[in-house]
């Protein structure tokens, strides 16, 4: 490549800098696909004969072979995936090699590597999405009438149900789906034919090469075709929300599985030990995902980084977006693989939070609005209940035991039935909005979920 404008090979410690081929080898079938189809586009241009084509593609398969086996010899002085694999092919058939990069440039190459690779992993990625989002439904359907207390700021707020907690990680993990399949369709256009950054005198077909390599159209300015790479900003965003919400389930199963809550316990094969304590059980597999999340977040800040102050079209500070790509896709498949794997062994303590979920004050709201439904204003209900209780703790009384003759010095409209406001289950029973916790509910949720995530309806 450098043959004909300079006169002196690259200094060595330059050449060692620059390289990357040490990790965008990775993009090696991309590349051969994606050479493969522009060679089918030169044929039919008249640029390659068919014996050419048939040579270049035969040969280019046994490429792809060799590398799959680990017999392939990368030459960092080629510097990257693309030389390495057009020198390999030349180096064999000679002339026809040769031709492949005709109207084509490594800028517009790299540019459609990436963008079947983030093709290719958002698959992956959307599989083990489901393969977690199902270990949760199956919990939940497992544990299926288990109450607990909700919380809010890490305090006992209201009651709920394990499944309906379980539920909420589905959510959010679907909102991840729903942002990957987004950001698939700004990914899916094919950037192949925009050259450099300005085409070619030598026009290829460029709505047939999309239909070879499975993309729904091509890009209309060659500028930007080779200038983008919002769609790998936009997929390792996308990489570090799912991180978030691993990172908060993890911090949920952290918290729950302390003796001090007791609400759950990870299997061995999931829990380490100490090297000085021997009682000691730690969640390590959770305490990493945490951690983990921390470097997708660093990934995304880097590519961010990387892209803001560039020229337009193609810059070599782009060669760098491939390490925060690269890290983000293995971070977020081994997370997945691993909750996939971990969440069914989770073993859950129902009496301990069954007992948690017993304690009166978390029906203070339920109180609350027994008095607004005998019409009293929310805000004035909501003082006396905050005073009863202020007077149950003061007094070491919990409110479900609070005496009637003092219930009615705060208001008349207290009557006995009161006493049914602190029945956890009814309690439940009567939250039947759209979203609530009540037994319906979740039922209805989670039919709708095995039908979402392709499963067996076991009512049916």
């Amino acid at each position: 490549m450098r043959k004909g404008r300079f006169n002196t090979p690259a200094a060595d410690i330059a050449e060692r800098y620059g390289e990357s081929v040490s990790f965008d080898w990775r993009l090696y079938r991309y590349d051969i696909a994606g050479s493969i189809a522009h060679a089918v586009a030169l044929s039919r241009a008249g640029i390659i004969s068919a014996d050419e084509l048939q040579e270049i593609e035969t040969e280019l398969r046994a490429i792809e072979k060799e590398i799959e086996s680990g017999k392939f010899e990368w030459v960092r002085s080629l510097e990257d995936v693309h030389m390495n694999i057009e020198a390999a092919l030349t180096k064999r058939i000679g002339a026809a090699g040769a031709k492949l990069h005709t109207a084509r440039s490594r800028n517009d190459q790299i540019a459609l590597d990436l963008r079947l690779y983030v093709k290719a992993e958002t698959a992956e990625v959307l599989t083990r999405l489901r393969d977690v989002q199902r270990a949760l439904l199956d919990l939940a359907e497992k544990h299926l009438n288990v109450v607990m207390p909700g919380y809010t700021h890490l305090q006992r707020a209201q009651p709920i149900t394990l499944s309906h907690y379980l539920l909420a990680q589905i959510e959010a993990f679907e909102r991840d789906a729903t942002r990957l399949w987004d950001c698939l369709t700004r990914t899916d256009v094919l950037p192949l034919g925009s050259g450099a950054l300005a085409g070619s005198t030598i026009v290829l077909d460029r709505e047939c090469i999309a239909r070879d390599l499975g993309f729904s159209r091509v890009t209309q300015n060659s500028i930007d075709a080779v200038s983008d790479r919002d769609f790998v900003c936009e997929f390792i965003f996308c990489l570090a929300m799912i991180g978030l919400h691993l990172s908060r389930l993890s911090e949920d199963l952290i918290v729950w599985s302390t003796n001090e809550f007791g609400f759950l316990e990870f299997s061995d094969g999931f829990s380490t030990g100490s090297s000085l304590m021997p009682q000691k059980r730690n969640p390590d597999m959770a305490e990493l995902t945490r951690a983990k999340t921390g470097r997708l977040y660093g990934n995304l800040l880097s590519i961010l980084t990387i892209m803001k102050g560039l020229p337009s079209s193609y810059n070599r500070d782009m060669q760098e977006d491939k390490h925060a790509l690269f890290d983000s896709v293995d971070t977020v498949r081994s997370e997945l693989d691993l909750f996939a794997a971990m969440l069914p062994e989770l073993k859950i303590n129902r009496q301990r939070m069954k007992t948690a979920a017993s304690d009166s004050n978390l029906l203070a709201t339920d109180l609350a609005e027994y008095l607004v439904k005998r019409g009293m204003p929310f805000r004035e209900a909501h003082e006396i209940v905050g005073k009863i209780v202020a007077w149950s703790a003061a007094n070491e009384i919990p409110p479900n035991q609070v005496p009637m003759a003092e219930l009615k010095k705060f208001s008349p409209l207290f009557d006995s039935d009161v006493v049914r406001i602190f029945d956890v289950r009814s309690a439940l029973t009567k939250r039947r909005g759209i979203g609530a916790p009540s037994a319906e509910n979740i039922a209805a949720q989670i039919k709708r979920w095995r039908f979402e995530l392709g499963l067996k309806d076991e009512s049916a």
